[in-house]
């Protein structure tokens, strides 16, 4: 190829040139819009029908997962461990609620792309930009608009689509009420009530062997739990946060309230270690002035007067427990706390 010819082909044709003048003239002219394109669902009355049952499918399968995950609450114990691989030991209640819950929510997303791809109408329409301040008749023409896409959806005519859509709806909130109701057990009487009750034996959690008064000496400091209860116990962590005591023997003449007085033995007192501020248990007691520290934020109760609080932010006094002795030598309770246990009821009526 010569130079001349190379010349000649790289030249602009008339035809470029006008189109490069009216783009130098315009460069943001309006393109337009594509011509419209219709679908298969636009042109076959079967294939509508299809997609139709498709999306009232999806939307039915959203109901079923919904209820399968509400039935999973029931079926499934909370501590059953299964495996799955990959995914190894898991709990089956979060899966099977886990499964159902993205199922049911997939469903009713994928439903409605699938309703908007195939039986909403997909013709482009451009539109004018309008100032913020609606007029009425920008008013008139939104609410026209909005009847001419409710009609476009078909929402009236695909009844099947219409009443299942409104169903998957209706029912996924089932799930979040659900949820709400196994956030945690109801409490019913649980927070007013402990593992204490007449005639059990107070047990030394450091020797798991009933206590007896001449176990306890003056100015000791002993933690007990109820007779009954076991560190294997499924259950031990929840109870035992309501029944640790703290076992402190007293001289008779240095303890200051009525009450305590009569509720001890010989001088042996037994109080909630349960700190009255935000739970924490109690472990530091100071012999000479029968002060105990919560080691969490500084609560200080005096175990002479009442455990009342002398220092702190906790609210209210510790619970005392009324203790005696059974015909085996042994110290028993005498009866429950009269008292809820513990931060749960700061304020009492």
């Amino acid at each position: 190829m010569s130079s001349q010819e190379f010349s000649e082909k790289s030249l602009p044709s008339e035809q470029d040139t006008a189109h490069g003048t009216a783009v130098a003239e315009n460069p943001f002219a309006d393109p337009g819009l594509p011509p419209h394109k219709p679908r298969i669902q636009d042109l076959d009355e079967r294939a509508a029908k299809r997609s139709e049952r498709t999306v009232a499918l999806l939307f039915t399968t959203s109901m079923l997962a919904t209820v399968a995950f509400i039935a999973s609450f029931v079926i499934f114990p909370v501590d059953k461990i299964v495996y799955v691989w990959p995914l190894g030991h898991v709990s089956s209640t979060n899966l099977s609620l886990g499964l159902t819950l993205g199922i049911a929510l997939f469903c009713i997303g994928a439903g409605a792309v699938h309703w908007a791809r195939t039986l909403m109408s997909d013709e482009e329409v451009a539109d004018d930009r309008h100032p913020i301040e609606a007029a009425p008749d920008v008013k008139a023409k939104v609410m026209a608009d909005f009847a001419a896409g409710a009609e476009e959806s078909a929402l009236g005519r695909r009844k099947l689509i219409r009443n299942t859509m409104f169903g998957a709806l209706a029912m996924v909130p089932l799930s979040g009420i659900v949820l709400l109701r196994e956030l945690g057990p109801l409490p019913e009487k649980k927070l007013f009530h402990t593992s204490w009750a007449k005639g059990k034996q107070l047990i030394n959690m450091n020797t798991m062997e009933p206590l007896r008064p001449e176990d306890v000496t003056v100015g000791s400091l002993t933690f007990a739990m109820p007779e009954g209860l076991s560190e294997e116990d499924h259950d031990f962590n929840t109870k035992i946060a309501k029944d640790a005591l703290m076992i402190v023997r007293l001289q008779p003449e240095d303890i200051k309230d009525k009450r305590e007085l009569e509720w001890s033995h010989q001088g042996i007192v037994a109080f909630s270690k349960i700190c009255t501020h935000v739970g924490c248990p109690i472990s530091l007691y100071e012999q000479q002035t029968h002060h105990v520290l919560c080691p969490c934020h500084q609560s200080t109760f005096d175990l002479s007067d009442g455990a009342r609080v002398i220092f702190g932010p906790a609210g209210h006094a510790l619970p005392q427990l009324r203790i005696g002795v059974n015909d085996k030598g042994n110290l028993e309770a005498l009866g429950d706390f009269e008292e809820p246990v513990g931060p749960a009821f700061w304020e009492r009526g």
